[in-house]
């Protein structure tokens, strides 16, 4: 049995200005996200959710606490590394974030074979530019629902591929959403049409792990 929810009773939602509440000193005025359709906030409208993604969400959310928060959202579906750095990086740079969100590289797993070490190198290259804006950074790791079927060794590559990020995000100071166990994989109606990208149930969720997440990075501050 399918249990329904709607974004005003789904446990794993969090309301608007609850979340608001739990960023109410965040520091951010400039907030930036580059990258794939991950970061896009990609997917199908769930009945009983509003139709944003979840970075389009999170900005709504900061919005209540930083009125004028400026926001720039450059990401492409399908997105490689190799092309967000291409595309991406000069806007993010004159934007000038203090609150950067980066991908993780989930369309380079889309490959024969991946090269892990090229991928790395890629990241790197991105973390490394990101970093140099001062801002503070934030990165998802890929959730299990996520399902290639076509590369029986699908769960062995994104299992890489998260604990990649999560290396990395640990040597940069990044804030890492960590969505790979998160309880809302097992969802049945979670994916979209495409059985790729969440519903926006789903982005939903993702939306209020990026404000916990942030609002335990702003309890940890140094005073």
């Amino acid at each position: 049995m399918v249990t329904t929810f709607t974004e005003e009773t789904d446990p794993l939602c969090l309301a608007t200005l609850d979340a608001a509440a739990m960023l109410f000193d965040a520091p951010w005025q400039r907030y930036a996200v580059i990258g794939d359709s991950l970061s896009a906030g990609t997917g199908d409208k769930s009945a009983g959710y509003g139709d944003q993604g979840w970075s389009d969400r999170f900005a709504h959310i900061l919005r209540q606490v930083r009125p004028g928060l400026a926001y720039l959202n450059t990401a492409v579906n399908g997105a490689t590394t190799v092309d967000t750095l291409a595309h991406q990086a000069d806007a993010m740079r004159e934007f000038a974030p203090d609150l950067l969100h980066l991908p993780c590289g989930a369309n380079d797993l889309l490959r024969r074979a991946p090269d892990f070490g090229e991928i790395e190198r890629n990241l790197r290259t991105m973390y490394d530019l990101a970093a140099a804006t001062g801002a503070l950074l934030t990165t998802f790791t890929l959730g299990r629902s996520y399902v290639v079927p076509v590369f029986p060794d699908w769960r062995e590559r994104v299992l890489t591929l998260n604990d990649l990020t999560r290396t990395l995000a640990a040597e940069y100071g990044a804030v890492v959403v960590d969505m790979w166990d998160h309880p809302v994989n097992s969802r049945e109606n979670l994916l979209s049409a495409d059985r790729v990208h969440f519903s926006t149930s789903g982005q939903a969720v993702m939306a209020g792990e990026m404000v916990r997440a942030l609002a335990v990075t702003l309890a940890h501050r140094t005073p």
